[in-house]
Order: structure tokens, then C-alpha cells, then sequence
């Protein structure tokens, strides 16, 4: 029998929500990237970047808006800080890319262009994930995921709740039948809104990368983990057999 899923945390907004407000890193705006910004300013496209909403190794997340005023997430990938190097065997398994002889700066607009890619895929899978907008070198444009101006919260921070394992489970089993896998599946890239959304979508491959399944399980091994510290979960090869099809139900 299931345990009783705890009670969602409420940390305060000024502890969790805007944390980030003051975590401007100077890096992630390199003079190619204020270039790039000033076009997509100059052609409507973006009216400002307004603050950050997370920071991370290899990009940093600001919301911004548009001319109507419209909130929307923007995306920068760093170019002069970051090794993307490392991270390669997401993108030359990947079909859609092939054997990447490109520099560093390349790889970087590569793994932005694939994060565009991948939320295509979502979206036309009815994945809950940010909708893509526009891509720009090393900067991606995509849906805000919050309300009032603020982003939803980290699931790592609140806790699930009732039901929430199986709307997972069940995205990601969609996710296996659209052909893409997120490759980097944790509560750290799943926000808390009506639904649970994915995102951090840069890693994720499609079913014809040579490592997919080997990143699959990984992926529903990382969310048993997690979700086996509120509910009892089902093991590793039920809910791999669930996600593939092999099962109708968990």
C-alpha cells in the first residue's frame, strides 16, 4: 500500500522564488551574446531581458518580455565559461546532428539549437513543457512557466503530490513513444505549476542515439528514486517495462 504522500513545503517567495534575482553572473553576457540580444531587440522579437530566474554551469535562464507584453524565458547558453566538450556524446549520437568538427563556440549554438529541437518534439507530443519560440545562436526564446510574473518552483523544493508520480510516469512513456528521451531526468528539472513541466531539454536525444535506452533507464531510475521517498513505487524493470508499452498499467 502507497504511504501518504507529505504535505507540499511553502518556502517563501523571497527565499525560493526570487533567490535568484541577485545572481547576475557577468559571464553569460559576452559581447557575440549582447550582439545577438541587441538583433532579437531590434527586430521585435524580444523588448528586454528582465532578471534571472535561474543560474547553472552551462546556462543561465532570465525572464524577459516582448513588445505586448508578454513574459517569456529566456535561455543563454554560455559561451566563453562553459566546456560543452564533455557533453558531446549527447549531440554526435544524435542523427539530427551527426559528427561535430564545429569549435567550441559552435558545439554551444549546436547544443541550443537541440534544445529547440527537442521542445518541438514535446510540444507536438503534448509533453507539459515550455514552448519553444525562437533560437538565435546561442540563445534560446521559449514559454514563461509561472504566474504572476514569478517562475513555478523546483519540484525538489516542494514536494509531490497526490497522483503527480503517475502523470510523470506517464509523460515520460509518451515522451519513449514520440522517439526523445530528456537524458538528465530529475526533481531538479521538473517545476510545480497546474502540472508537473520538464525542462532543461539541451541533453535529450531521440530514440536513434545509440545510448537512448541506456539513458532512459537512467532517467526512470532517478524518478523511483526520488518519488520512493514519499509513495511506494514500482521497481526499476515493471516501470521500464510500463514506459516502453510492454505493460498497460503500473
Amino acid at each position: 500500500m502507497a504511504r501518504k504522500v507529505s504535505r507540499r513545503k511553502k518556502p517563501p517567495k523571497e527565499e525560493f522564488q526570487l533567490k535568484e534575482r541577485k545572481k547576475i553572473e557577468s559571464e553569460v553576457f559576452d559581447r557575440s551574446t549582447l550582439l545577438s540580444l541587441a538583433k532579437l531587440i531590434s527586430k521585435g522579437i524580444l523588448k528586454s531581458v528582465d532578471w534571472p530566474v535561474s543560474t547553472g554551469k552551462e546556462a543561465n535562464v532570465f525572464r524577459g518580455s516582448t513588445a505586448d507584453g508578454k513574459n517569456v524565458a529566456v535561455k543563454i547558453y554560455k559561451v566563453e565559461t562553459t566546456k560543452f566538450v564533455k557533453r558531446k556524446e549527447y549531440l554526435e549520437g544524435d542523427p539530427r546532428f551527426g559528427k561535430f568538427r564545429g569549435r567550441e563556440r559552435d558545439l554551444v549554438f549546436a547544443f541550443a539549437q537541440k534544445e529547440y529541437k527537442n521542445l518541438s518534439m514535446c510540444e507536438k507530443a503534448k509533453i507539459p513543457a515550455p514552448k519553444p519560440y525562437y533560437q538565435h545562436k546561442n540563445i534560446l526564446i521559449m514559454e514563461f512557466l509561472g504566474m504572476k510574473g514569478l517562475p513555478f518552483p523546483m519540484l525538489h523544493d516542494v514536494g509531490p503530490a497526490e497522483g503527480e508520480f503517475r502523470q510523470l510516469m506517464g509523460d515520460v512513456r509518451k515522451l519513449w513513444k514520440a522517439g526523445l528521451v530528456h537524458a538528465d531526468l530529475s526533481e531538479y528539472n521538473i517545476l510545480v505549476g497546474d502540472k508537473l513541466y520538464i525542462i532543461d531539454w539541451g541533453q535529450g536525444v531521440v530514440s536513434g542515439h545509440p545510448k537512448a535506452e541506456k539513458y532512459l533507464r537512467r532517467d526512470v531510475e532517478n524518478v523511483l528514486d526520488y518519488f520512493s521517498k514519499f509513495i511506494k513505487v514500482p521497481d526499476l524493470e515493471t516501470a521500464l517495462a510500463y514506459v516502453k508499452g510492454e505493460r498497460k498499467t503500473l
